[in-house]
């Protein structure tokens, strides 16, 4: 026992050892630098962060666009400040940036350059350095600063230089009150302790919305080892706000207050520490409440503070979040696993968790910020974060609910606490649907009301609110003249979409409700998918057949945007505008795509005319992901499909860092068109083996790639054609290929390979051959194939192939086949969606399509059927007798299956 005991101890200690270190593989500067031509790059934050916190503490440059607060370039430094934005677009100085530091030294109390642009420093090069929890630089001065932190709170610390003289000079640290990265401050104040605690709030506006915002802060430099050694302190502040850049410092005045004002303010003001040691450690806390919350938030996160603790704390929260998806870091390629890595760090950056700091209601559930917006997110990371981190995903999905509990409607893109610009649709109605769908059976577990999560999807999609484009807000104004809004979030343009089916263009809301009008054909492919989150939840929950039906069909009411007459690149059928009597307002298919030759207005604005939000008709024509086989069939049908997506990509069309092109890569898989070869690639996604279809596959493909290079080339698809009783000629094999080879290689993929045979090859007659395929299985002819069954049939499969007159040799011998029983049962699994053991004709095939719901809905309700088993399944699965699995378990032999073969042909 105690030589057990010791193996599995040294078993443990060699794992650990060998354990992957996720954080020392993300790259935290990916996505930091400017666009081309100096505009807009990723916007990635660099700075210290744990997994959705409140805090994203980092250095903020001096040169727009800079999102983030950060550039990769040589931008001067003006601050290291305690919030920022994420990969965001909207406002380009970007959004937070509040109560910045700023080290400074070989200056006099009175003298220093406290002010943003006298104090600003340039940072050595290659100084910058990063890793999940800690981001440090240093400045061409020497000084070196480092950040970590908590959800709340965190730390910074500043190590000066030697005076090259050798004195004791003293060294500073600027707080400032009134700078963010938009320069916006509308009031606010600060207070100082002898002891070297700072509390502050201020007033700013939000990066991305109409409204303004309170945050406040607390900064503490009475370490409990007291080497900070404070020595002076004080406040500055400009004489003047015409005279803004002349500042005074004041030495021991403890506090400053600016009422607010109702417009951004010039003037410059916070405190100056000076201290007489070469560290200085800085505790910080923030709070949407109170700076004392502030402060208290800083005592609670790090009441210790213990630097390698904090930093220790945020690098295993990473590891968490980072190891839910392994991968072999020693056979994988280096790039990739950087890339892969590092995007998985910033999908759980935001939505920022804000709870218990909700200044606007008291609640039981989570508030979280930053969610920039669902417009861009529903389609990004919420699916991401639905199967990496359920949990945290509760939380956020519990946000929205509480948003619409306390507001009337699921938030749209809440940013700095207050509802932000809406861009489409309500897209947070996704998100939910998703949900419901996903965890419903375990919301309870996970803590989310699944009730009100629906009437949430339910109010947003029948409910119009005053404005459906901002938030209307009242106006509060407290003892100390700070402005605080009430906000009331906004929905949809429910009474236009509910009266027409679609989004009239120039129309007036008899009822008063306003919003901005544009982007009417992309606001109701939003709107569709809206409803069909509804529809989706409203299946999952066992809501009636009422509510299904209903938003069921408003879910395909984007085909009332469709144009059948208009045409660009010799196809036909795009969406457009349309006025209330019905007719169509002509925008050219081009409009607002990256080869648009007008300069047409696509955002935003009262001047889109085109009816697109950041998107153009030839894009938004293909989204439609609840019924791609309605837009298939508006098309023109598959043959028009295919081609049209093709032609979609070789233009120009396609911009792959717009979210509206996001969806658009898996066009060429959409269920209407490759029905029959899906099952196949979704085996060799796989990769596993554990079903049949995976190894058929990877024998098929060994079959057509005779060389194995892993591409099908024009000579290798000409045998593999007159295998199959086709005789092109060499020039047609090429003409195949060039119909399906995207990436103009010459060759093509095995997945592009399947996509030709399916167009190729006939279609099988649903009604006759998977009849009498269906009945190879079912040996007792009682309409259910039952596990013994399935067994039987798999031990003899390559004789049945080679009885009913197919040339085994091309497709797979019986080793290739060998299925063991585990593979078995997970293909019965696959195939037994009902879960009563048995597979039926008809019964075990189920669509999310909208469209089938309604072709096979009757008019009482129910589903119709043709499944031959109905009644069966009523009464239980089937139950063979003993004689009959001793029968089923015998492998016949070969006149006996002749003779089934030839019963089979009658």
């Amino acid at each position: 026992m105690r030589i057990l005991i010791l193996l599995l101890g040294s078993l443990a200690f060699v794992l650990r050892a060998n354990a992957t270190n996720f954080t020392s593989i993300v790259n935290l500067f990916i996505g930091t630098a400017s666009g081309a031509g100096g505009g807009s790059g990723g916007n990635a934050f660099p700075g210290a962060a744990i997994p959705h916190a409140m805090v994203k503490v980092g250095i903020d440059v001096s040169s727009a666009p800079r999102q983030a607060g950060y550039i990769s370039d040589n931008s001067s430094i003006t601050g290291i400040s305690l919030m920022h934005d994420e990969g965001t677009g909207g406002n380009t100085d970007g959004g937070y940036g509040i109560f910045p530091l700023f080290p400074l030294t070989n200056c006099t109390f009175a003298s220093c350059p406290v002010g943003i642009t006298a104090r600003q420093a340039l940072r050595a090069a290659g100084a910058d350095a990063a890793h999940p929890g800690y981001f440090t630089t240093t400045f061409v001065n020497g000084i070196k600063t480092e950040t970590t932190s908590t959800r709340r709170a965190g730390l910074i610390r500043f190590t000066y230089p030697a005076p090259s003289n050798g004195s004791t000079a003293l060294n500073h640290v600027v707080v400032d009150l009134t700078h963010d990265l938009q320069r916006s401050f509308e009031g606010g104040s600060i207070s100082l302790s002898p002891s070297g605690t700072v509390q502050l709030s201020g007033t700013f506006l939000q990066s991305y919305g109409p409204s303004n915002y309170t945050v406040f802060g607390c900064y503490d430099f009475n370490a409990l080892t007291n080497d900070n050694k404070l020595v002076t302190f004080g406040t500055y502040q400009s004489v003047s706000t015409s005279a803004s850049n002349t500042i005074t410092v004041n030495q021991n005045i403890s506090s400053l207050e600016f009422p607010f004002q109702n417009s951004v303010s010039p003037i410059q003001a916070g405190a100056l520490f000076s201290f007489n040691s070469s560290t200085v450690l800085a505790r910080f806390g923030i709070s949407f409440i109170s700076s004392q919350q502030a402060c208290t938030n800083a005592e609670e996160e790090v009441s210790d503070w213990n630097w390698d603790r904090v930093e220790g704390a945020s690098r295993d929260a990473w590891e968490d979040v980072l190891g839910r998806i392994e991968t072999d870091v020693n056979k994988e390629n280096t790039t990739i696993l950087e890339l892969f890595y590092s995007s998985l760090y910033r999908a759980s950056l935001v939505p920022a968790n804000h709870t218990n700091e909700n200044p606007y209601w008291t609640s039981e559930y989570p508030f979280y910020d930053s969610m920039f917006c669902s417009w861009d997110t529903f389609r990004t990371v919420h699916p991401l974060l639905s199967i990496t981190s359920p949990k945290e995903w509760a939380g956020i999905v519990n946000a929205y609910v509480d948003g619409w509990r306390n507001t009337g409607y699921i938030p749209e893109c809440r940013a700095n606490t207050k509802a932000g610009y809406v861009q489409g649709g309500s897209d947070g109605m996704p998100i939910l649907g998703d949900f419901a769908v996903k965890y419903g059976p375990r919301a309870q577990e996970l803590g989310v009301p699944m009730d009100d999560l629906y009437q949430a999807l339910v109010d947003t999609a029948e409910n119009t609110p005053s404005d459906w484009y901002t938030s209307k807000e009242s106006y509060v104004v407290s003892k100390i003249c700070f402005l605080i809004l009430s906000l009331v979030e906004v929905g949809r343009q429910n009474t236009a979409w509910k009266t027409f089916g679609y989004i009239p263009t120039d129309w007036v809301d008899p009822s008063g409700s306003t919003g901005l009008p544009t982007r009417e054909a992309s606001r109701a492919t939003e709107y569709a998918l809206g409803d069909f989150a509804v529809r989706q939840a409203a299946i999952a929950l066992n809501k009636s057949d009422e509510d299904i039906a209903k938003y069921t069909n408003r879910s395909m009411n984007f085909v009332n945007h469709w144009d059948p007459s208009v045409t660009s690149d010799g196809f036909s059928g795009f969406l457009q505008r349309r006025y209330q009597n019905g007719t169509f307002a002509f925008s050219p298919p081009n409009a607002c795509s990256p080869i648009d030759p007008v300069a047409h207005s696509c955002a935003r604005g009262t001047d889109n005319n085109v009816g697109f939000y950041e998107s153009s008709s030839w894009e938004m024509s293909f989204f439609a992901p609840q019924s791609m086989s309605t837009i298939v069939n508006l098309m023109g049908g598959p043959k028009t499909f295919l081609p049209r997506v093709n032609n979609y990509f070789a233009k120009g069309y396609y911009q792959a860092g717009n979210e509206p092109s996001f969806e658009l890569p898996w066009l060429r898989h959409s269920r209407s068109v490759f029905a029959r070869i899906q099952r196949s690639l979704q085996a060799l996604r796989q990769r596993s083996g554990t079903t049949l279809v995976s190894p058929l596959c990877n024998v098929l493909n060994q079959r057509f790639d005779l060389d194995g290079d892993g591409a099908i080339t024009h000579a290798e698809l000409g045998i593999v054609m007159r295998k199959l009783g086709q005789t092109p000629t060499d020039n047609e094999v090429r003409d195949m290929i060039r119909e399906v080879d995207l990436d103009q290689s010459g060759t093509i993929d095995f997945e592009e390979f399947l996509t030709l045979m399916a167009n190729k090859i006939p279609q099988i007659n649903n009604d006759e051959e998977l009849e009498a395929a269906f009945k190879v299985f079912d040996r007792d002819k009682n309409g259910a194939i039952s596990r013994e069954e399935l067994k039987f049939v798999m031990q003899n499969l390559s004789a049945f192939i080679d009885i009913l007159g197919y040339s085994t040799d091309l497709y797979f011998s019986p080793s290739d086949i060998s299925l063991t029983k585990e593979e078995l049962e997970q293909m019965m699994e696959e195939a037994d969606l009902d879960g009563d053991g048995v597979i039926s004709m008809a019964g075990e095939e189920t669509t999310n399509d909208p469209a089938d719901l309604q072709r096979n809905r009757q008019p009482g309700g129910g589903l119709q059927t043709n499944d031959p088993m109905a009644a069966h399944h009523a009464h239980g699965p089937f139950i063979p007798s003993q004689e009959m699995k001793k029968d089923l378990e015998q492998p016949l032999s070969r006149d006996q299956l002749q003779a089934r073969a030839a019963e089979l042909n009658k």
